[in-house]
């Protein structure tokens, strides 16, 4: 990929992190109620299935969606009611609490991994948008193997550093988190109902 090129790209990533969406919502959260440290086992979740998306774009399945309404369909609503799912769960969860809590279930490493994995795999817009614009990037000329080396690396440590800036901003505001938790949570939550409600009802 020549330097130009890489550096549209570059700029058009940026750009697609810095947009709300569900993952930088999910980072946000967690880092809120979780702290930074912790919300790395969900911003590197969520870079891994943005780099799995990018992979299936790139070879092929994402034009495959596009052609098939009866998969897509399916796609938009497993996405929808997994984002539903997830802001009832933020919308359940108690007010942060600064003080440790004695017996309290702590969320384990793997399980917000695994949710930022699939917040990232069951959004269709990501899948759609990717196979869509990476094509514009691809040299046929070269080898499709390196290329996506290139893009999808390029795009996990952007998406990131994105992530890491939002979850850092929400740990510092935590002491005021902690005084309106409940409504935070609510707030949270129901975001994440509205876009997966809303994700099986678009066009």
């Amino acid at each position: 990929m020549e330097l130009s090129t890489w550096l549209l790209y570059l700029a058009a990533a940026v750009g697609l992190s810095a947009s709300p969406g569900p993952n930088g919502l999910l980072a946000l959260t967690h880092g809120a109620l979780h702290g930074q440290r912790k919300t790395l086992n969900t911003i590197l979740g969520g870079a891994l299935g943005f780099v799995v998306l990018i992979a299936l774009s790139m070879f092929g399945i994402g034009a495959l969606l596009q052609s098939s309404l009866v998969w897509l369909t399916v796609l938009k609503w497993v996405g929808g009611a997994y984002l539903v799912w997830l802001g009832i769960q933020v919308w359940r969860s108690p007010p942060l609490d600064l003080q440790p809590q004695a017996g309290g279930a702590a969320p384990s490493a793997f399980g917000m991994f695994r949710q930022g994995a699939l917040s990232a795999l069951t959004n269709p817009k990501g899948l759609l948008f990717f196979a869509a614009f990476l094509p514009q990037f691809i040299d046929p000329q070269r080898s499709l193997l390196v290329q996506f080396a290139v893009m999808a690396g390029t795009f996990a440590v952007v998406e990131i550093a994105t992530e890491f800036v939002l979850a850092s901003m929400a740990h510092r505001l935590r002491p005021w988190l902690q005084r309106v938790g409940r409504h935070f949570n609510r707030a949270c939550g129901g975001a994440f109902v509205a876009i997966g409600a809303a994700l099986p009802l678009r066009g």
